[in-house]
């Protein structure tokens, strides 16, 4: 075809776009700007894999499942037991 390449074109993640905490930041912001209960629409999402429990708004869903569900979860566990060692 003429016009075309044959060159591979790679896409790279943003770094922030990989940290597990900034994600779920960024998908709560979408899901509680959309209306909806973003803590409900979360646990959904981690309990059962169903990426439609995330809004597209924002962007929020392909974030999400750029990090696995153990990455999420992991994150989640990490924070709140830090803050209960303020």
């Amino acid at each position: 075809m003429p016009g075309t390449s044959d060159k591979t074109v790679y896409w790279r993640n943003k770094p922030e776009d990989r940290n597990p905490g900034e994600v779920l930041q960024k998908v709560y912001a979408a899901l509680k700007e959309k209306g909806y209960s973003p803590i409900d629409q979360i646990v959904g999402y981690l309990l059962s894999g169903d990426p439609t429990y995330i809004t597209s708004h924002m962007g929020a869903r392909n974030l999400i499942r750029r990090i696995e569900r153990d990455e999420l979860l992991e994150e989640l566990v990490r924070s709140y037991l830090e803050k209960l060692e303020e």
